[in-house]
């Protein structure tokens, strides 16, 4: 969805009283399940940003950006905000009264607000929704393949198991003659493969009630993100995928003028992985003791040295805003590079497991086939 600025005419008074009296039903508190995806963030930021580089008044472009939303629950929660910018509220604090905004999204259209610089925090804001649906693209590129290919591995273990297996065993049944050990075990596990399902599920459902009891606690935080980051390739991915959402985050609220100590305590709360989290805990309190970003961040070894560096030099020349952005774009090329270099290893390793788990079950079926075989040529 775009905008077309040379459809754009100032809305009149009486746009505005049609307004006001089509949209009684929006003046009444809204209960919405459901959230205002990313994705269409990015739409809004960008309208509201062209129409007031464009010269037109902000109620007017709000109004055209709310008119424009195809999805219902985008437009009740664009014109309740427009409601309440009518009767005299800034926009951080309609946005805020809606709760489907951030803290961080709340706070830069503040700044911007009070700099009158609200054209280019829309626009960074936009650019930082836009880089984050990019990096959830990437990730679920990296899940969706192995998510196909495990359903589908599964599908074939349960086919196999319990129509192709018990025929085989009914053959065997019929010959009094000693099984290898690997054909047993086959036969056991298609036996008893409707408690192990079940079995499954259950620890499946206990795994995630233990989940949800425990993801808060700080011992579970910390023990999670040492194993995650300890796994070969995988491990560094994730950190830079965080790398890369801590600086998108300090790269905005820096643009927006947002004082040093404020966005750390913002990032803290927005980018929610511990090692962060912790270290941005010290940061905080040094720089308010008077160190510099640079050098509290080089006590934590989760921040990269070419980062700290570059963030040295940056508080030198005043250019913090700017160094985060291109880290930003740096750690994103990253990702996007490790990405497909996953992909294209996990592809032909799980194709090599379902052909494994085929043919050891194939194995088993077949290598007793020849004992019999002599058997019956005997008799």
């Amino acid at each position: 969805m775009s905008i077309e600025i040379r459809n754009i005419q100032k809305v009149n008074k009486s746009t505005f009283a049609n307004q006001q009296t089509g949209s009684a039903f929006f003046k009444k508190e809204f209960s919405f399940s459901r959230k205002i995806t990313d994705k269409k963030k990015v739409f809004i930021y960008k309208d509201m940003a062209t129409l007031l580089r464009a010269g037109i008044d902000f109620k007017s472009a709000l109004t055209i950006v709310r008119d424009q939303q195809t999805n219902e629950l985008s437009k009740n929660v664009l014109n309740s905000i427009l409601d309440a910018v009518i009767k005299g509220k800034s926009l951080h604090e309609a946005m805020d009264k809606t709760g489907y905004f951030s803290q961080y999204e709340i706070f830069s259209i503040k700044i911007g607000e009070e700099t009158r610089m609200l054209d280019t925090i829309l626009d960074e804001l936009q650019k930082y929704f836009q880089r984050k649906v990019k990096l959830k693209k990437q990730i679920i590129s990296i899940l969706t393949y192995p998510a196909f290919i495990l359903v589908l591995t599964f599908a074939t273990l349960y086919f196999m198991l319990t129509y192709v297996v018990p025929l085989f065993e009914s053959v065997f049944n019929q010959f009094d003659r000693e099984l290898p050990k690997l054909t047993k075990y086959v036969i056991l596990l298609s036996e008893n493969f409707s408690a192990i399902f079940i079995g499954i599920i259950v620890c499946m459902a206990a795994i995630a009630i233990l989940y949800n009891t425990v993801k808060k606690r700080v011992a579970y935080k910390r023990f999670t993100s040492k194993f995650i980051l300890k796994i070969p390739f995988f491990g560094k991915l994730v950190k830079e995928i965080y790398l890369t959402r801590f600086c998108q985050s300090m790269a905005l609220l820096l643009v927006s003028k947002t004082s040093l100590t404020e966005s750390l305590n913002l990032v803290k709360k927005m980018v929610g992985f511990y090692p962060i989290e912790e270290a941005l805990n010290t940061i905080q309190t040094d720089i308010e003791k008077g160190a510099t970003l640079g050098d509290s961040m080089s006590k934590f070894s989760f921040f990269d040295k070419n980062m700290t560096s570059m963030v040295k030099v940056s508080e030198q020349v005043n250019q913090l805003d700017s160094m985060f952005q291109n880290l930003a774009e740096h750690y994103d090329e990253e990702v996007e590079h490790k990405t497909k270099t996953m992909g294209s290893i996990i592809e032909p390793m799980l194709i090599l497991l379902i052909g494994a788990i085929v043919g050891v079950i194939m194995i088993a079926m077949y290598a007793p086939m020849f004992d019999l075989s002599e058997v019956i040529g005997g008799n």
